[in-house]
């Protein structure tokens, strides 16, 4: 019994150590994609990291749901599209901080940190303007949050409909719906901007 009792423990750890393995995979292939994606919804780097690491957080207690083979963007960013909702919501309120238990207290951080995206040198705000043009990024943090989301997921993000009609949890009429008219408050923002700047003329 004890040497069965043994060799179940050292399964069930080569289980634990496998998933972990893969889920440090998945946060090396797409932390700097959801960080710039983070950075584009909230428009503030501490926001941003704040908003990536409860992502992976979330991502590593579910992980055991995850099915091997299916679309881990996806998955990864319809969790990072919750928890910015989440975050909307009590935006009055202090944010709930989340346990980093099981995953090392520092490994996280220290992912954000070493990340690409995150180690630009400079001014934290000239590192978004860098990402997108400073007017762009206005106008899109102008957009109400649910058509912010779905313009940054289709037009910057490169999803499809069905995928963010499937992220968002949303009918794909609303994402249609969503995506028409932010474009077209977008549109108006840049224009309104380049009409008071004399870029284009207005006759």
């Amino acid at each position: 019994m004890d040497g069965a009792g043994r060799s179940f423990t050292e399964m069930d750890q080569g289980r634990n150590r496998g998933a972990q393995e893969r889920y440090e995979a998945m946060v090396e292939e797409f932390l700097d994609p959801l960080y710039r994606t983070a950075l584009r919804l909230t428009g503030h780097r501490s926001d941003a990291e704040d908003l990536v690491q409860e992502t992976f957080l979330r991502a590593w207690r579910s992980f055991d749901r995850f099915q091997e083979g299916t679309n881990a963007r996806a998955w990864l960013f319809k969790i990072l599209m919750n928890a910015y909702i989440d975050r909307y919501r009590r935006s009055h309120r202090e944010p709930e901080r989340v346990d980093q238990e099981d995953i090392g207290e520092f490994y996280l951080s220290n992912r954000v940190h070493g990340s690409t995206e995150f180690s630009e040198r400079g001014n934290p705000e000239a590192f978004i303007e860098r990402i997108m043009d400073e007017h762009v990024r206005k106008a899109l943090s102008q957009l109400p949050a649910p058509f912010r989301m779905a313009v940054v997921l289709a037009d910057i993000e490169g999803f499809s409909y069905k995928e963010i009609s499937e992220i968002l949890d949303i009918p794909l009429g609303t994402v249609m719906s969503r995506l028409h008219r932010g474009r077209q408050q977008l549109r108006q923002a840049l224009w309104e901007y380049a009409m008071e700047n004399r870029r284009v003329s207005g006759e």
